[in-house]
């Protein structure tokens, strides 16, 4: 087992990364608020890891109850919200309670979001089942559901007492599902950590593989960079925290425009990335090397490199409900250098209509193009 802290002002939080920690009680009962506890997962992860979850909290005497949602980014939403706020009040649960999301990056969104409002606030834990929620999702702290004109729209945050990765709930993990997660793993070596992008340079034959060892090892390295950004700005006041949205305006106007759903949250963060990269390279701030390596990496780990033809205007439409923007201008995260990133606005809006329109940009498919 691996472990890390997330470091905020008067107050930490760790996060454990291994196999088999869901079966360890230890690591779980220090960060218990009261007997009550309610599981929230999905149909698709309840079946493989709640029994054993139970298990493990009812062996501590605890009062264990449990709220299964419909998996899937299109119920990322008010009504699977009220769901697990109904099965709250319907169980009694008092503010001294405790709130577990076991699932990937939907269950854990809802889950703080309605931890972070009922009762005006109660504890909760992450105990992430993918590859994205545990490099990215589950630290942190933002909670929310989504909105029909935008991603994550409504929300709070709201930090979990402990984060769980447990590496064993990976084996079960659909290979696309996997490879959206390494969307968000290589984000940290463009935006901060070159010598981890050279790592996963290294590397990708293992992580195709899904050796243990490398793996692990990148979880805990994605984990510390975003631990350290989060410890720096955590309500995103200094823009320090906006930069972890790498390739997030581009991929959740995919997201968005294409229907929830449609493409996973790391495969159009995968081609929005490609084109944040591309926007560098033509604003001048790296080179055209630079960018063939970005573009290596994310072919040679089989992630998406074409964005859907949505429309120039369908496009500009969609980003600006991003909450980057500001006094009604899009702020774009691009890359000064590699490893690191910086926020940018004002730039000429021809330079975005070449990037986004098929004619005239590498990385626009067809107007019906699929994550391949």
């Amino acid at each position: 087992m691996k472990t890390l802290s997330v470091d905020l002002f008067g107050r930490a939080y760790p996060i454990h990364i291994g196999s088999g920690l869901m079966q360890d009680f230890s690591l779980i009962k220090p960060h218990l608020q009261g007997q009550q506890v309610m599981i929230v997962s999905n149909d698709k992860v309840a079946p493989l890891y709640l029994s054993s979850l139970k298990k493990t909290l009812m062996n501590g005497q605890l009062d264990v109850h449990e709220c299964i949602l419909p998996d899937g980014e299109v119920h990322k939403n008010f009504f699977s919200y009220q769901r697990i706020v109904d099965a709250l009040v319907e169980a009694r649960f008092e503010r001294r309670s405790t709130v577990i999301a076991l699932g990937g990056g939907v269950i854990g969104d809802l889950t703080g979001f309605a931890a972070a409002t009922f009762l005006r606030g109660v504890s909760f834990i992450q105990i992430p089942t993918t590859l994205l929620s545990q490099v990215d999702s589950s630290v942190g702290g933002k909670t929310g559901i989504n909105h029909d004109l935008g991603k994550n729209l409504i929300g709070a945050f709201h930090q979990p007492r402990l984060v769980l990765a447990d590496t064993d709930t990976l084996t079960t993990l659909p290979d696309r599902e996997y490879r959206a997660g390494l969307a968000e793993v290589i984000k940290y070596g463009f935006i901060r950590d070159v010598t981890f992008m050279s790592w996963l340079e290294e590397h990708t034959l293992q992580l195709n593989q899904r050796d243990p060892a490398i793996l692990t090892e990148a979880i805990y390295r994605s984990c510390q960079n975003k631990a350290q950004v989060v410890a720096e700005d955590e309500y995103e006041t200094t823009g320090i925290r906006a930069l972890l949205n790498f390739g997030h305006t581009f991929g959740h106007a995919i997201e968005t425009g294409m229907g929830y759903g449609t493409w996973l949250h790391g495969e159009a963060v995968a081609a929005g990335m490609l084109i944040a990269s591309a926007l560098s390279q033509r604003l001048g701030l790296i080179s055209s090397s630079d960018l063939q390596r970005v573009i290596n990496l994310s072919q040679a780990l089989q992630l998406p490199h074409l964005a859907p033809d949505l429309g120039v205007d369908r496009y500009l439409s969609l980003m600006s409900s991003d909450k980057k923007v500001e006094a009604g201008k899009i702020r774009y995260v691009v890359l000064k250098s590699l490893g690191q990133a910086m926020l940018c606005q004002d730039i000429p809006e021809d330079i975005i209509r070449q990037l986004l329109s098929r004619g005239s940009s590498p990385f626009i498919g067809s107007a019906t193009q699929l994550p391949v």
